[in-house]
């Protein structure tokens, strides 16, 4: 009986166990699906989310307007300075130099001594020159009183024709002479005046090449010497552009080394003929230098001015795309971007800006910042607009 009512409470409890089983096994099953039913509206909302379209924001540098400009027409130019005068001082004279009175980079006025001559010589043959010289008129003297005498005793008929003739001829011969003399006393005259070596224009001397106590030729080069207040740049243009270049037509031109600073040019001269072997005609274009910050040599690059279109509507050459060689825009509209076909004119390339002829109208905002992964359609403003909660950076 003992073991029987200990058997009966045993079973009992297994029953209860088992009961506790189901209660919990019941709760887990309720809980899971609760659990699977909000993760599964959860993912929903993402994935709604995720098929929002996300709106772009511009700053005010990536887009501008179409707006009225005057587009300058220009050529790309570039060549290297030159002073616009310069010489070679050559010798007039052989001999000695005495002494060289300047060098390099001093500046010097027209008619300044550069350097002088041993004179000695030149000196000597003037003397020579100008003894000869008093020689010869008083041999014309004695020749004209003996043709003055001769003539009187032809009329009283004391000589003969033919000798007076002889005296006329005397007489012309040292007239002649005479002339002579003066000649070579004027050349000995100018060779002592030409021993001192004087500069030909006002500017600086760029090359000496010459030593005191050199003896030198005639026509041997002494001094360059330059002037820079007037710089030449010789710019090679392409010859199909030359109708359209006229003498005084304007250049806006940089120098190597002056990178902060701009210099203004004039057409002067144009060359009549091309280049050997090029395609290029050359346009002499003079740049005042009164501060004297250039020097010859230095590198020149910029352009050349040609004319000024009326204002017509253009944008920016960076807002210009191409898909298989047809040119298009993206623009806002309404809030979304939308794409445009367009029709392109006249180029400023100084200005980076183009002329549109069809596919906008002024005032239209296009994007120019060069953007990739840009649709019609996407939702975009301008960063001081009012942007919905979902916003992204350009490209993203």
């Amino acid at each position: 009986m003992r073991h029987r009512r200990t058997f009966l409470r045993q079973g009992g409890r297994a029953r209860k166990r088992v009961v506790w089983l189901l209660v919990l096994l019941v709760a887990l099953l309720v809980g899971g699906g609760a659990f699977l039913k909000i993760k599964g509206s959860q993912e929903a909302t993402a994935a709604a989310k995720a098929k929002e379209p996300v709106t772009l924001e511009f700053a005010a540098s990536d887009v501008a307007p179409v707006q009225m400009h005057e587009l300058r027409q220009t050529i790309p130019i570039t060549g290297n300075l030159q002073p616009l005068n310069q010489t070679l001082v050559k010798a007039k004279v052989a001999g000695e130099i005495r002494e060289v009175l300047v060098r390099e980079g001093e500046a010097v006025k027209k008619g300044q001594i550069l350097a002088r001559f041993d004179t000695s010589d030149f000196q000597a043959r003037l003397d020579e020159k100008a003894a000869n010289l008093e020689g010869a008129r008083a041999q014309l003297i004695l020749a004209e009183k003996n043709q003055e005498n001769n003539q009187s005793l032809l009329k009283q008929k004391y000589i003969s024709q033919n000798a007076y003739d002889n005296t006329q001829s005397n007489f012309q011969v040292s007239q002649a002479t005479l002339k002579s003399y003066q000649a070579q006393l004027d050349l000995a005259r100018n060779a002592l005046k030409d021993a001192a070596v004087h500069a030909p224009i006002d500017g600086s001397v760029a090359k000496r090449m010459v030593q005191s106590g050199e003896k030198v030729s005639q026509d041997t080069p002494l001094f360059s010497v330059v002037d820079l207040s007037r710089m030449e740049l010789q710019a090679p243009v392409p010859a199909n552009e030359i109708p359209h270049i006229r003498i005084g037509q304007e250049a806006t031109i940089g120098i190597e080394g002056h990178e902060k600073r701009t210099f203004s040019g004039r057409v002067e001269r144009i060359n009549p003929s091309s280049e050997a072997g090029s395609r290029s005609i050359t346009v002499y274009i003079t740049i005042a230098n009164t501060d004297g910050a250039l020097r010859g040599g230095m590198f020149a690059s910029g352009v050349l001015n040609l004319s000024n279109s009326p204002p017509v509507p253009a944008v920016q050459l960076s807002a210009i795309r191409d898909e298989n060689g047809m040119p298009y825009v993206y623009a806002i509209e309404a809030g979304k971007l939308s794409k445009h076909p367009v029709e392109l004119g006249r180029r400023a390339e100084q200005d980076a800006l183009v002329e549109i002829r069809s596919g906008l109208a002024l005032g239209a905002l296009v994007i120019t910042a060069r953007l990739e992964g840009l649709k019609p359609g996407t939702p975009a403003i301008l960063k001081s607009q009012t942007a919905p909660a979902s916003t992204a950076a350009p490209g993203t």
